[in-house]
C-alpha cells in the first residue's frame, strides 16, 4: 500500500511540475510585483537582424501583445522609435528576471537614444501607457524560460 501512495505521490508531483513549466512557455511573458500579476504573448527578438527591425512598420499592437528583445549576454542597450508607428513603453530586464528600468510612451518616428542602463539581458516592448496603466513598476520580476531559471527570480518551475 506504501509503495502504491509512493508512486501515486511521485506521479502527481511529475504532473504538477508538467504544468509549472507549461505555463512558462516561449511565446510568452509573465511578470508579476506588488501591483498584481500580467501575461503577455510575444514575438522573439533574438538577432542582430530581428533586434534592429523590432516592432517598425506595425500601425497596432493586441493589448496583450509585445516583442521580447533577447541578448546573448548582459549589455547596455540603447533604443529609438525610428520607422515605429505606435507608442511603446519599454520595460529593461536583468538576467534574474528583474526590470531594472521603465521608458514610459516612447514617441513614435523619433530617433533619440533610449539607454536602458548597465546589465540588461532582455527588454520587453508593450503598448505605450499600459505599464503605467496596470502598476508594472521596476522591481517586478518576470518569468521566461530563457532566462537562467537556477538564477531567476520568477523561476518557471513555481
Amino acid at each position: 500500500m506504501k509503495a502504491v501512495l509512493l508512486l501515486v505521490l511521485a506521479c502527481y508531483a511529475a504532473l504538477w511540475t508538467g504544468l509549472a513549466q507549461a505555463a512558462c512557455s516561449a511565446d510568452a511573458v509573465d511578470l508579476r510585483g506588488d501591483w498584481g500579476q500580467a501575461r503577455f504573448r510575444v514575438e522573439i527578438a533574438d538577432t542582430d537582424e530581428s533586434r534592429a527591425r523590432g516592432l517598425m512598420h506595425r500601425e497596432r499592437l493586441a493589448r496583450s501583445a509585445g516583442m521580447l528583445f533577447i541578448y546573448d549576454r548582459p549589455t547596455a542597450p540603447s533604443f529609438w522609435m525610428r520607422n515605429t508607428l505606435i507608442p511603446l513603453d519599454m520595460l529593461f530586464i536583468d538576467p534574474t528576471g528583474r526590470v531594472s528600468h521603465i521608458h514610459h510612451e516612447a514617441i513614435p518616428l523619433d530617433e533619440t537614444p533610449i539607454p536602458g542602463g548597465e546589465n540588461v539581458l532582455m527588454v520587453l516592448e508593450i503598448n505605450g501607457g499600459l505599464a503605467r496603466a496596470m502598476g508594472i513598476t521596476t522591481g517586478s520580476a518576470m518569468r521566461h524560460p530563457r532566462l537562467d531559471q537556477a538564477a531567476a527570480l520568477w523561476p518557471c518551475a513555481e
